[in-house]
């Protein structure tokens, strides 16, 4: 019999206690690194767990030492139960949290208050709002940036998650870092720009973490801060800030070594890595009424030590090899 409290290790260590758990691949915005096509053809309902089901497979995951809960998407607060399910996950022994555009927060800030969430990653790339309706393909702009002082002002603590690319918006990176002097909740994370399925990536669009501080450094005096070992971003604080600013470099400088992230797509598939190809179906399992532990640890057993097994970023081959994997809206961000 498998043990229940049994934790999620991988053959080099790792203990793996994050779930990120996407609730659909819909999204009420037109990113195209995310969201490849205007057309996108999206999952069916019939594919996608059920709020019981995510309830069951999270309690499991709990079970087996999660101490950690992120809600993606897609745009999660899109999908009609969302505050349904944020209510049942927040009765976990568990920290529970969301990635969003933040459009339609305001809808559901006293379901995330009830069901303790205190922080949300927000998805946006500009400042400019003429530049956000080029990304996005839509006219939130103002709605955005309302609900995330919304945030701020009830006392969220709020990621600015910025990917930044070289032809589209490298020029606003102090901009945004300007955004954490004032606001001790406010902390702006940059992104290397990463390949999936469709979203037109190229190495050179990239903005690597060293070209980021080189930038910054040019107009801030700023210093390291120390993280954890799960750290995805390397953070640091400009002199007298009261936020702070980050780089998450997948891409030139990984943080593999440290990965404790499980990662749950919508249609109920486990993957152990955001760039692996293999996926497990947790979900088809789960309604066939078998344990789905042993898959889980299984899975994990099989992770590879970076990138999903794949060839450095860099290679000739790499936009190809990776591109092999879904887009990134079907996987959860």
């Amino acid at each position: 019999m498998i043990d229940t409290t049994t934790p999620i290790i991988d053959q080099f260590g790792r203990t793996h206690n994050y779930l990120r758990i996407s609730l659909t691949d819909k999204c009420n915005l037109r990113c195209n690194y995310c969201m490849p096509h205007e057309d996108m053809q999206f999952m069916p309902n019939a594919w996608l767990m059920s709020a019981q089901e995510i309830q069951t497979i999270a309690g499991i995951f709990v079970e087996m030492g999660v101490q950690k809960i992120r809600l993606t998407g897609g745009e999660p607060l899109v999908r009609k139960d969302v505050g349904e399910i944020i209510s049942s996950l927040g009765k976990l022994p568990v920290s529970l949290t969301l990635t969003t555009n933040a459009v339609l927060v305001d809808k559901y800030l006293q379901t995330m208050k009830e069901a303790g969430v205190r922080s949300l990653n927000i998805s946006l790339d500009t400042l400019q709002e003429e530049r956000f309706q080029t990304i996005t393909k839509r006219d939130h702009f103002k709605k955005t940036l309302d609900n995330i002082q919304l945030l701020l002002a009830e006392g969220f603590s709020v990621k600015l998650n910025m990917v930044v690319m070289r032809d589209l918006n490298v020029e606003e990176v102090n901009d945004f870092v300007e955004l954490t002097r004032d606001q001790p909740n406010l902390h702006v994370r940059f992104i290397e720009f990463m390949p999936f399925n469709g979203n037109q990536w190229d190495f050179s669009r990239m903005v690597s973490y060293q070209t980021l501080l080189d930038t910054i450094g040019e107009q801030y005096t700023f210093e390291a801060l120390t993280g954890e070992a799960n750290d995805t971003a390397r953070c640091f604080r400009i002199a007298g800030g009261a936020g702070t600013f980050g780089i998450i470099s997948t891409i030139t400088n990984h943080f593999c070594a440290g990965c404790n992230r499980i990662r749950l797509t919508a249609d109920g598939k486990l993957k152990n890595c955001l760039f692996d190809t293999g996926e497990v179906d947790l979900l088809e399992a789960l309604r066939q009424g078998k344990d789905i532990r042993p898959l889980i640890l299984g899975h994990f057993q099989a992770k590879h030590f970076a990138h999903g097994g794949h060839s450095d970023f860099a290679d000739k081959g790499a936009k190809a090899e990776y591109e092999t994997n879904r887009s990134m809206i079907a996987i959860g961000g």
